[in-house]
């Protein structure tokens, strides 16, 4: 079993195994909502019943050979400081942070599958990878979704497919998002317009943490609203179509950047990482636009930037609750700035 600790530790393994097209894309991730035949929806159940399904869910999921090596645990018993550390890892959802009633957490030891016990649905089932690749962490998540229905009835109908608490999911109950960096679409002023039209085809934009959050060193979420009446295979293949073009109008803007302003752009590069290495103060805001500006130097093929493998995991221990549990202790904002930026020092110099 892991440990809390041990996680605010390490980055996390899905991270520190950049996959395809890695320098524009942080990670692919599935989601599938599903609940439990005859059992009251969250959102109705009394604390008695909240408690026996999540007590059947997580008996389920510790029988479950993907999610060996891992973590089972009670969020509702947890501080608010650890279920931060946990939403900063993308384990947990925003939600699981607010509400102390029976809510479950179950991880695999590489953290790339996991489940939400008792968010809005339920089950989330949660499938992570690193880059650009839908079809295997599609395949990941089906897998952990089969493994579970061989202990656990689901919520089904012939009519309506998978039954949830939020009409949006009906159906497949499927969220596929990746999560994109697009610095040059960015600096070159095409972002809005590239994001307008992407909800016209029935996706979605999100921030760095998914629903309800900001977008943050140029990182944004696209994913699916869509989940009645369409194939899992139809969903994916929109969402991969969509994104490929939003890479190629990436890789366009990097090159009309590069050729217009090289100088200038390999300037920004070189003092966001000259910041990182000689800062003594970091808020994590701050250290995530740098960040973000150093991975550019990964796409423009510039010289000695740190590794993706880096870069990405001081975006999760560099984050409030990560650079706290590292130090054993809570902190004020300066001293977390103080702590975030030796953090990164150690790291990128």
């Amino acid at each position: 079993m892991i440990a809390l600790p041990e996680l605010a530790a390490r980055a996390a393994i899905w991270l520190t195994e950049p996959g395809p097209e890695a320098d524009r894309v942080l990670s692919t991730r599935v989601r599938l909502a599903r609940n439990l035949r005859g059992a009251v929806f969250v959102g109705r159940a009394s604390d008695d019943e909240l408690a026996r399904t999540q007590r059947a869910v997580s008996e389920a999921a510790q029988q479950t050979p993907l999610l060996a090596g891992g973590g089972a645990l009670d969020v509702g018993q947890l501080s608010v400081l650890d279920r931060q550390l946990l939403l900063e890892r993308r384990l947990i959802s925003h939600d699981l942070t607010a509400d102390s009633r029976s809510r479950g957490l179950v991880f695999s030891g590489d953290e790339k599958t996991s489940i939400m016990i008792n968010e809005e649905d339920h089950l989330r089932i949660q499938a992570l990878e690193g880059g650009l690749q839908l079809e295997a962490t599609y395949a990941r998540a089906v897998a952990l979704d089969s493994a579970l229905g061989e202990r656990l009835e689901y919520a089904w109908t012939p009519e309506f497919g998978f039954l949830t608490a939020c009409p949006t999911n009906v159906g497949t109950g499927m969220r596929a998002s990746v999560l994109l960096h697009l610095p040059a679409l960015v600096l070159s002023q095409q972002i809005k317009k590239i994001l307008a039209g992407i909800t016209q085809v029935g996706l979605t934009v999100r921030g760095f943490y998914g629903e309800g959050t900001e977008v943050v060193g140029n990182f944004f979420q696209i994913s699916n609203q869509i989940t009645l009446g369409e194939e899992e295979a139809d969903t994916l293949n929109k969402l991969a179509r969509v994104v490929r073009q939003i890479l190629d109008w990436e890789q366009r803007a990097q090159e009309r950047l590069r050729r217009d302003a090289g100088l200038q752009l390999e300037d920004k590069c070189s003092r966001a990482l000259g910041v990182l290495r000689q800062a003594r103060l970091l808020s994590s805001q701050e250290m995530i636009a740098l960040l973000s500006a150093v991975r550019l130097s990964h796409s423009l093929g510039l010289r000695n930037a740190p590794s993706l493998a880096v870069l990405n995991g001081l975006l999760v221990r560099g984050q409030p609750a990560h650079v706290q549990r590292s130090s054993g202790r809570e902190m004020t904002s300066e001293e977390r700035n103080e702590a975030r930026a030796k953090l990164v020092r150690e790291a990128v110099g």
